[in-house]
């Protein structure tokens, strides 16, 4: 069978670049003390490389067969790798892709195939996309394109390890190679191997998709019973018959990362190469920073294999990357339900590190429980947990707990007294939230506390307070409405919702 890859690959290289060239193998500055270059499947003609599989196997069709059309399954980007090799082989593809497939990848095949593509959505996952392609070609005649196990496919895929190869940067010690249903990473290693005899090969899987490293426990591919989409290029829920096997005797080891760590390979490259990667493009970066200290002094090689990133996923990645990078915390303390309480605990011990989240709200008359999020680097981080420690502040970490992921605030509307909700605009600075309370807190409390920053420069609180008599409350109007701070009073109709 390697042997079988390997000849595909070779033969794949006459065919590929009828519709597309070689893409870039960069030099990458990443904070790992290795020398690393990024394989730019980002700049192919569909931004990603799955075209290389796709039309190396179309092109491999009879005149009969072409007629007839073809038939595939895909989350994204085999399927516009399909649509393009259709409108330039003159053949008709019927594409089936999940019903949660992201819109930027279902109009990227319109695209691409135009008149000679149809896309049909059905199911939740790859795998139901994919059963419903194969009844299709067995109905109609269709030839099925598979997504990964196929060599001919497998075939195209490889290509882009003759570029690196071609390239001059190596030999390499390492590459890490992301697997969804392992056609890219068993063509890949399979090449480097022959001409890097000593690289090590890691795969990458994520946490909930790793059907592979599974297959290759049990000695067979096994089904999983749930795969996460998040990384949706490589959701496989089960291994390749052919796919498993080379991948068992091709790479050394594999490995799996986070979503949470694949959001801070994302960054990671914004950061280095203003690129944004899709989530699957990311996880052999991910990959590699996860074993960033056992690659010192190493050449390295990761492939950056698709930037179809939909954009709505932004917001998940831009919250999660500083988690996956271990730079933001969340933390739920327990203290005594008093006025300045949570002023205090700010300003005696959390301070150096940065609050990027603050949810609150009064349950109980006597206890407080506020949830704060932190962003710092490790070692301040670290610094932290020893001082609340030491001051013996009950707290716990709940960073990847349900209700603090999706900012349940639990609050008892009947324990506030004489309430007043105001939006606070602030300057998103140190600080300048502090700045605020420290004028307040002699005349009111905080019943309510909703902040999160946004990586603007003013930040944005929905602040509730409450007031143990009315001339307090008086008396706070008075300071807030003589003050430069810029606010807004929560109108009646909101304010009935909330209490």
């Amino acid at each position: 069978m390697r042997q079988r890859l390997f000849d595909e690959i070779l033969m794949a290289r006459s065919r590929v670049y009828a519709v597309g060239q070689p893409t870039p193998l960069e030099r990458i500055d990443l904070p790992i003390e290795a020398e690393v270059y990024l394989k730019r499947e980002d700049l192919s003609p569909i931004y990603a490389y799955k075209w290389r599989g796709a039309y190396n196997r179309m092109a491999q069709l009879t005149e009969a067969e072409r007629a007839r059309g073809v038939v595939c399954a895909s989350a994204g980007n085999h399927a516009q790798g399909v649509a393009l090799a259709a409108a330039r082989l003159g053949s008709h593809a019927r594409i089936y892709m999940p019903t949660s497939t992201p819109r930027m990848k279902q109009a990227a095949v319109a695209k691409h195939g135009g008149d000679h593509a149809e896309v049909v959505l059905v199911g939740d996952s790859y795998s139901d996309a994919a059963a419903e392609a194969l009844r299709d070609a067995a109905e109609s005649g269709r030839t099925f394109v598979h997504a990964y196990d196929d060599f001919g496919t497998m075939g195209g895929q490889g290509t882009l390890a003759d570029e690196i190869v071609m390239s001059g940067h190596g030999p390499f010690d390492a590459a890490y190679l992301q697997i969804g249903g392992g056609g890219m990473a068993a063509a890949v290693a399979c090449w480097l191997k022959a001409y890097y005899p000593g690289i090590r090969i890691v795969g990458v899987e994520g946490v909930d998709q790793a059907s592979m490293k599974t297959a290759i426990a049990a000695g067979e591919p096994v089904e999983l019973k749930h795969v996460d989409v998040f990384c949706d290029g490589t959701a496989v829920r089960k291994a390749g018959q052919h796919t498993m096997p080379l991948c068992a005797e091709l790479l050394d080891d594999i490995i799996t990362v986070t979503n949470e760590e694949v959001a801070a390979a994302i960054e990671l490259l914004w950061e280095s190469r203003r690129v944004i990667a899709e989530p699957s493009g990311a996880m052999g970066v991910a990959g590699m920073m996860k074993e960033r200290d056992r690659l010192k002094g190493c050449k390295v090689v990761a492939v950056l294999c698709g930037a179809n990133v939909d954009f709505d996923q932004l917001a998940w990645i831009a919250r999660h990357a500083a988690i996956g990078a271990h730079r933001r915390r969340y933390y739920r303390f327990e203290m005594h339900e008093t006025p300045g309480g949570l002023l205090q605990l700010l300003d005696t011990l959390l301070e150096g590190v940065n609050i990027i989240e603050v949810q609150y709200g009064k349950v109980d008359e006597s206890t407080a429980w506020p949830v704060i999020g932190f962003e710092a680097s490790p070692p301040q981080l670290a610094l932290l947990d020893r001082r609340l420690t030491e001051y013996n502040v009950p707290h716990e970490d709940v960073t990847s707990q349900e209700d603090v992921e999706f900012r349940i605030i639990h609050y008892n509307a009947g324990q506030f007294r004489m309430p007043y909700f105001i939006r606070l605009d602030f300057p998103e600075r140190a600080g300048a939230l502090r700045d605020f309370l420290l004028a307040m807190r002699d005349t009111a409390s905080i019943c309510y506390f909703n902040y999160t920053n946004t990586g603007e420069q003013i930040g944005r609180a929905l602040i509730g307070f409450e007031f143990a008599t009315a001339e307090a409350r008086a008396q706070f109007l008075a300071l807030l409405q003589a003050s430069d701070y810029s606010y807004r009073e929560i109108e009646e109709p909101i304010l009935k919702r909330m209490l």
